[in-house]
């Protein structure tokens, strides 16, 4: 008994540090945002600041045009979250209830491309994208990313867990495929859904590389790009530039915090009970 309990205490304390540690670098951040210029570099550091600064956030606003870097942000994460969801959808249907000719070798060649790592494929996509006259675009910035193996995997399991009877029971009523699966199936996959569109909706509003290296003009930057030229554009200001990262994470922490519970029930299961 004095076992058990001691495990616990040990376990929830080491919780409680990792946590402590997550939190410190958002907790430096809001406190950076806050502060006098003159606090920002000090030594020792300052942690509270001594007159909290809230015309910081109006200052970077005034800085560099994030309303615009919103607005593309938004685009970008909404268009490319949508075309996920519907070609995750398709694909999963395709390779969990359709029976064709090479589907099992098919899948797991795609499968296989995971293995690849993003960097690689940088080049070819810039390429490809040039060719066709699409950088510096929305094209650009969202095309190469309505399509992802990760969600056609984690939607095509769900799917397969699904009883067999559900789709024999809909052809005896006469219901097609495309009926059975945006009737029947969507709606009992809500949970995975609900994962893919997060999932992807937190990294479409983060993205950096890919958008940095299609873009060229101020009026296409996404909000992380426009954070990068914060730096020239606003000096040495550090606290600006850590009010306008407040400003950037605040929409994302506040949806992962009220769908947190979607995002683990839709990874941790695998089908429907029944």
């Amino acid at each position: 008994m004095v076992k058990s309990v001691l495990l616990k205490v040990l376990i929830y304390t080491l919780l409680s540090i990792g946590a402590m540690l997550m939190i410190l670098p958002f907790v430096w951040m809001i406190s950076t945002a806050l502060k006098a210029p003159n606090e920002v570099m000090a030594m020792p550091p300052v942690w509270i600041p001594s007159e909290i600064r809230w015309d910081n956030f109006t200052k970077a606003l005034d800085v560099a045009p994030f309303g615009r870097y919103f607005i593309n942000s938004i685009i970008v994460t909404v268009v490319s979250t949508i075309g996920e969801l519907i070609t995750a959808i398709l694909a999963a249907f395709a390779f969990s209830k359709m029976k064709f000719y090479g589907r099992d070798v098919l899948f797991a060649v795609l499968l296989g491309t995971m293995m690849v790592p993003g960097e690689v494929l940088l080049i070819p996509n810039f390429v490809t994208l040039s060719n066709l006259g699409w950088i510096d675009s929305y094209n650009a910035l969202i095309i190469p990313w309505i399509a992802s193996i990760f969600s056609i995997f984690l939607l095509r399991q769900y799917f397969l867990g699904m009883p067999e009877q559900l789709a024999y029971a809909a052809k005896v009523d006469g219901c097609g495929d495309f009926k059975f699966l945006w009737y029947i199936m969507v709606p009992l996959a809500k949970p995975a859904l609900i994962t893919i569109g997060l999932l992807k909706v937190i990294g479409s509003w983060n993205a950096f590389l890919w958008p940095l290296i299609v873009t060229n003009s101020r009026e296409l930057r996404t909000l992380p790009v426009g954070l990068s030229a914060f730096t020239t554009e606003a000096g040495t200001s550090y606290e600006l530039l850590m009010a306008a990262s407040c400003m950037v994470v605040l929409p994302i922490v506040i949806l992962f915090f009220f769908m947190q519970k979607q995002i683990v029930e839709g990874v941790s299961r695998s089908g429907v009970k029944g």
